[in-house]
């Protein structure tokens, strides 16, 4: 696992073992994460969507705490998978950062909590599984819009956005902020403390 550039968030790329047969890769390893992140990987709840050419999610993020860990990878087709810093403070705040994400290389993208999370798919029918650190609960979920002319992230050319009715009406990184939405720097790290720490460590995947 390589950090990239926004601070708590990671790309996995893993080795993949291939032969007449088909391949094999591991998608999740335990003490690697615990060793990159310094905190095992609490696990409340496991996704998976299936996405049509253009659809667009997100950009979706959770209240800190306990906020929402997530850990993302495509498992077929591909997708444009995209981090976003919304904590407010913090020195890389309203920047994100693109990794594509698909059933060749088989890269994994962790964000830790606080970060919101989107993505658009490249092929049809794309499924993208991930780990959550916290189960849904619709009062602490928000969003923000993925074509806010102020984030300006670079989506694919010649795809026409598909967006949810809910992304669709979700306010921009400037509202969101004005309306006390965004979760703070501060908060977040100190929340991944804890972590560290072992506070709320129960329900983690381990090795």
């Amino acid at each position: 696992m390589r950090p990239l550039d926004i601070e708590g968030a990671w790309v996995d790329r893993p080795r993949v073992f291939s032969d007449r047969r088909g391949h094999f890769h591991e998608w999740f390893k335990a003490d690697v994460f615990r060793e990159v992140t310094g905190h095992p990987l609490r696990l409340e709840q496991a996704n998976c969507s299936r996405s049509s050419r253009g659809t667009l999610r997100g950009v979706h993020y959770a209240a800190v705490p306990p906020g929402q860990a997530k850990y993302v990878t495509c498992v077929s087709g591909a997708v444009l998978d995209v981090v976003v810093d919304l904590r407010t403070g913090s020195p890389t705040f309203g920047s994100w950062e693109a990794v594509r994400l698909d059933d060749r290389e088989h890269r994994a993208v962790y964000l830790s909590e606080g970060l919101g999370h989107a993505f658009m798919a490249l092929e049809e029918d794309s499924v993208v599984v991930y780990l959550c650190s916290e189960g849904y609960a619709p009062q602490r979920e928000f969003g923000i819009h993925p074509l806010d002319p102020e984030l300006a992230i670079r989506w694919p050319d010649g795809l026409t956005p598909q967006l949810s009715d809910k992304d669709a009406a979700a306010p921009t990184l400037a509202e969101a902020e004005r309306r006390g939405l965004l979760p703070g720097h501060e908060e977040c790290l100190a929340h991944r403390r804890r972590l560290r720490s072992g506070v709320r460590g129960d329900a983690c995947v381990s090795s």
